[in-house]
């Protein structure tokens, strides 16, 4: 582990790379890190985040309390610790509003869709939490339906959240989601995206696993989930954004294994 000093160094390094990619404007978005089970620290409110200065940056523990520090901590802080609380594999959290995902998500898109190699490999879909209004606890409550499954989220009319095993981790996803998101528009706009084949997702989802990449991974439309906990369907709209539930019952299931299994053996005679 990092020390405190090399852990805030980071952050005001990730904080310029999101300002200036024009991912936040103004004093958008915040940054925070897990050091210990009750501390985190976190970005100030009211500073832009390509100006950050370590002096700047707060510790607070698990109730957004502070321990270390003399700044104020942003009202959004609740969203990341929501996400702390329901996710101990998480070590960083990224929120910021880069135009292309943000688009989608004042839009309303969710990005399903399997479309780029490293998109899939890296992110699998991306949902759309409902909307909350900010520095209330509204926006904790629509993202946590989502964060047993997902690594990213676009939060309706409002921007983006990526998550992470380290602060780099978290930060690149975020590039990626943008990445995503602007090949995704553009590609429209030349007369529509061409998916990637469900087969060939299979084997992206092969090449993920053999590269040991950490986090959860929810597919994309019509593929696997990467731990097999759940299936997001081929026939699912851009509404439905989260892994739909079987209906089938152990009859219809019997009843299909019967029939595979009558026209096998007749292609086999």
């Amino acid at each position: 582990m990092y020390s405190d000093f090399k852990i805030k160094e980071e952050i005001c390094e990730i904080g310029r790379r999101i300002y200036n990619r024009g991912f936040v404007a103004a004093n958008d978005g915040n940054i925070t890190v897990r050091v210990a089970d009750d501390e985190i620290w976190t970005t100030p409110t009211g500073v832009s985040k390509g100006f950050l200065t370590p002096d700047m940056l707060i510790k607070v523990n698990m109730n957004g309390e502070v321990v270390n520090g003399t700044w104020k901590p942003s009202s959004e802080l609740k969203m990341h610790l929501r996400v702390y609380k329901d996710r101990p594999d998480v070590r960083a959290v990224v929120h910021a509003h880069p135009p292309y995902a943000t688009a989608f998500a004042i839009a309303g898109i969710p990005l399903t869709r399997c479309v780029m190699p490293e998109a899939v490999i890296s992110l699998g879909a991306v949902p759309i939490a409902e909307y909350g209004t900010p520095s209330t606890e509204e926006i904790p409550n629509a993202i946590a339906k989502y964060l047993p499954n997902y690594d990213a989220l676009l939060l309706e009319n409002h921007g983006a959240l990526t998550y992470g095993y380290d602060l780099m981790n978290a930060y690149f996803k975020m590039e990626t989601l943008d990445f995503y998101a602007q090949l995704l528009y553009l590609a429209n706009n030349l007369g529509g995206a061409k998916d990637i084949s469900p087969d060939n997702v299979e084997k992206l989802m092969h090449v993920r696993e053999k590269m040991g990449i950490k986090g959860r991974h929810p597919g994309c439309e019509g593929c696997q989930y990467a731990d097999g906990t759940c299936k997001i369907e081929e026939n699912q709209s851009d509404s439905q954004v989260g892994p739909k539930q079987s209906t089938l019952k152990n009859d219809d299931i019997a009843d299909i294994v019967a029939e595979v299994t009558r026209k096998v053996m007749e292609q086999l005679r």
